[in-house]
């Protein structure tokens, strides 16, 4: 499925942007460390002075200073971004140098003072490429500044009357400029990735970066001037009992959230979910990446028009469920009237998002058998890749089966209840801020229940678990979906950048809330009567281009840089025998 390729590419790298340590204070730390062994190599191996009792103290002094001078340089002025880069820069420098004492043991050469000067410049060269791509800084600011921390810490590191000879040996100024020149034209290369479709990568992933601290009006302001406007529907399944006063809806918006966390419509389930009295299960629909809402004005303009809706069709009977099992597919139907809502899964084993190709496949299928609207539910429970053709194949059997057998069945009257855990001590680092829900349905004497989870998809083998934990209780879970949210309570430092459902918490510990907020649900039921209803309006979304270009843009910068590294690698061998 080509459509998905550029998402989940951009997916598959995100582990790069962990490559920066958790904490500002481990790089602060470490930097410090990495001096002192700098200072303590320097002087015992390469200078073999008896400095090294005051040297350390004032290369350490010298770097701290420093770190907090660089911010100023920063882009938005961050202190930890500063402290990365050194901590980065630093260990370069102690690198080389320990490249240095390897080659003159290997090769039975003299120690040379060159790779203390060539580390300071390798380290400046680094600045100059950290500088341009992540802290905002041009080529031109980056040059001013890409010597500020080495040439500081090297007065410090080697004595006076050492400096002259040390920072004008033509060896050490050759390999030097060449670095600088290597690095300056990396940057420029890697900024021009992304062209024609993105002007600047480095704007982009300054605009990321920043938007990791909460700052995303860059990000957003980037997304939107991309997006184009589009009419998206919303569909809802509204039930209400005038015995207990209860409003509930089922909710299918055509959008899905994202991009990521806190960006445009990242959180936009929750948001409808408050949006509706906190009443509402907001089911992931049969949608993917390129329905992102770009911006929080996009969302709150979708959110305005949320209660200009139309209703459709109304009534009071359902039919029993029907559960249609095919290997690994599994299709779990309603018929409210004659408006189907079937639940797609392929849990325990999952997927990715339902393409949108089966989607019409089904509803295409409903329609031939006179169904008013056929509503299909990607249940998001279990983590997996892109559907494959088999069960592709079998889903849609599944699926058909499901919408033949729900022709047949009997309707009886509506009951139910619903409740949630917004009263409830529920609070998990892999739960969103919704939190769960779950409805009870009583058809015909029997109670089927149905749960929700605000969550980013569902560890594999965790739904399974909790049916299991109901069947005990003699309580029929028909499915347990969750939103797909994604908002995120903390920062995963994981390759999928979340944590899904299950992860975290313990598949009995859901199962003990799940069941105390069904106990609540099945206390209020009473009868009711169904509202199918529709929504249509105009927003900004995304599309698919706008992630086939970042994915471009990164594979490219990807490409340069290991052409780069291969030659920067290379020249730095070549050191080692002078």
């Amino acid at each position: 499925m080509e459509k998905a390729d550029g998402v989940s590419n951009i997916h598959n790298r995100f582990s790069l942007t962990l490559i920066n340590p958790s904490s500002h204070y481990f790089s602060l730390v470490v930097s410090l460390l990495v001096a002192t062994a700098i200072t303590a190599i320097v002087h015992i191996f390469y200078l073999g002075t008896e400095e090294l009792w005051f040297r350390i103290p004032l290369v350490v002094t010298t770097l701290g200073i420093i770190q907090l001078i660089d911010a100023q340089f920063i882009k938005r002025k961050e202190y930890s971004k500063s402290l990365h880069a050194s901590l980065f820069g630093n260990l370069i420098w102690l690198l080389t140098l320990a490249m240095g004492i390897a080659a003159s043991i290997v090769l039975s050469k003299e120690l040379s003072l060159f790779f203390i000067t060539f580390g300071m410049f390798l380290f400046a060269s680094f600045r100059i490429g950290i500088f341009t791509t992540v802290l905002g800084a041009t080529i031109k600011k980056g040059w001013a500044i890409c010597f500020v921390q080495p040439i500081a810490m090297f007065l410090a590191l080697v004595p006076y009357e050492q400096w002259g000879s040390m920072l004008t040996e033509p060896m050490s100024i050759i390999y030097g400029i060449l670095f600088l020149i290597i690095a300056s034209v990396w940057s420029i290369a890697t900024d021009r990735a992304g062209r024609p479709g993105m002007e600047s990568t480095h704007k982009t992933i300054q605009a990321y970066l920043a938007s990791q601290k909460n700052d995303f009006s860059e990000a957003e302001e980037l997304m939107e001037d991309r997006s184009s406007k589009t009419k998206v529907s919303t569909t809802q399944i509204r039930l209400h009992s005038s015995t207990h006063k209860t409003d509930f809806r089922m909710v299918l918006p055509e959008i899905h959230p994202g991009p990521y966390h806190p960006v445009g419509g990242s959180n936009i389930p929750y948001l409808i979910y408050k949006n509706l009295d906190s009443s509402a299960m907001v089911l992931h629909s049969i949608s993917d990446h390129s329905l992102n809402l770009p911006s929080r004005d996009q969302v709150e303009n979708y959110l305005k028009n949320l209660d200009n809706c139309v209703s459709k069709e109304e009534g009071l009977t359902c039919t029993e469920p029907v559960t249609v099992q095919i290997n690994k597919a599994r299709v779990t139907g309603l018929l409210f009237g004659n408006n189907p809502l079937l639940f797609l899964s392929l849990s325990p084993h999952g997927m990715e998002d339902i393409p949108n190709y089966m989607k019409k496949d089904i509803e295409q299928y409903g329609k031939n058998r006179n169904y008013s609207k056929t509503l299909i539910v990607d249940t998001h429970n279990a983590m997996g890749k892109e559907i494959g053709k088999e069960d592709a194949e079998n889903m849609l059997k599944a699926a058909k089966s499901c919408l033949d057998t729900l022709i047949a069945k009997e309707s009886h009257p509506i009951e139910f209840g619903y409740a949630n855990s917004d009263d409830m001590d529920v609070w998990a680092e892999d739960l969103g801020m919704g939190g769960l829900g779950v409805m009870c349905l009583k058809i015909k004497d029997s109670k089927y229940f149905l749960g929700w989870a605000d969550a980013n998809n569902m560890e594999n083998g965790v739904r399974e678990k909790i049916v299991q934990n109901f069947a005990q209780k003699n309580y029929n879970l028909l499915e347990i979906c969750t939103s797909d949210t994604h908002f995120a309570r903390v920062k995963a430092r994981n390759k999928n950048g979340y944590y899904q459902l299950g992860l975290i918490t313990s598949a009995d510990k859901l199962s003990k809330w799940l069941l105390e907020i069904s106990k609540k649900a099945e206390s209020k039921i009473s009868t009711a009567k169904y509202e199918i209803l529709e929504n249509q309006t105009e927003v900004k979304i995304m599309g698919q281009g706008i992630f086939d270009d970042y994915s471009k843009a990164l594979d490219n910068s990807l490409k340069i840089t290991k052409v780069f590294m291969i030659g920067c690698t290379g020249l730095f061998l070549t050191s080692l025998f002078l």
